[in-house]
């Protein structure tokens, strides 16, 4: 007896979100349908025209958008952020520097430096020798 193997798909947003691109921007027929685990391993390995162009000029979706700006998603929310930018429009924002930008790079420093230090922590009390129980 032999088992047939259906292949897994997914829904479009998620294969998006896997592949870093804005899913409304991307094309119908990809919007449209469902993507298999082998159709989304050939997109990742050898991306089409639309996929390298959606990469390098956007419209990005707010994680990435936040990662360029170097601040949480929050933070673009805090900024007043919620729609998918281009990488212009990114730039634009790195040069025009707002006040809120600034703020929320601090913060994000901070949460990095925070998060460091725990891992230190942690890994410090993982080197130590633990004593016996009394």
């Amino acid at each position: 007896m032999t088992s047939h193997k259906t292949p897994q798909t997914m829904k479009p947003a998620t294969a998006a979100k896997k592949l870093g691109v804005y899913l409304e921007a991307t094309p119908a027929e990809f919007q449209e349908g469902l993507v298999s685990r082998a159709e989304l391993s050939a997109l990742q390995a050898d991306p089409p025209e639309w996929l390298l162009e959606l990469r390098r000029n956007g419209p990005h979706p707010r994680p990435v958008v936040a990662a360029k700006l170097g601040v949480s998603i929050a933070g673009l929310a805090r900024g007043g952020v919620t729609e998918a930018l281009t990488t212009e429009q990114i730039d634009a924002l790195k040069a025009e520097s707002p006040e809120w930008l600034q703020r929320e790079r601090a913060t994000q420093a901070e949460v990095r430096k925070e998060t460091v230090r725990i891992k230190e922590k942690k890994a410090e009390r993982v080197d130590q020798p633990r004593r016996p129980r009394s």
